[in-house]
């Protein structure tokens, strides 16, 4: 057999399409503050400092927001992180000088817009 005795053959070769390659975003959700008219406003000013970190100034206009708007948005970011925020958030109770006990201040996470 010799080389002529085989087809002529034409090899074409398509180039791959490229995969979208990258790293997937995780949603972001809010933490939400709510106003409420039972807790002292320098109670949920600590709330705030000691469960987040913030410094008085910040933890302040956020309490300030909650109290003038219905509620504030006090973080945002990986809803497994908003949870644990959320926890530390309600492990706080506010206990007045005659006894009487107001549990934890409201608070929920919802989905941020994005």
């Amino acid at each position: 057999m010799t080389e002529s005795d085989f087809p002529d053959t034409i090899v074409t070769t398509k180039p791959r399409e490229k995969e979208e390659i990258g790293t997937r975003q995780v949603p972001p959700f809010h933490v939400i503050l709510e106003n409420d008219d039972y807790h002292s406003f320098e109670f949920v000013v600590d709330v705030l400092r000691k469960s987040l970190g913030f410094n008085e100034q910040r933890a302040f206009l956020l309490t300030s927001e909650a109290h003038n708007k219905g509620r504030a948005v006090v973080w945002t970011g990986p809803k497994e992180v908003a949870e644990l925020k959320v926890e530390q958030i309600l492990s706080f109770h506010e206990i007045h000088l005659d006894g009487r006990k107001l549990g934890p201040l409201g608070v929920s996470i919802e989905p941020a817009p994005g």
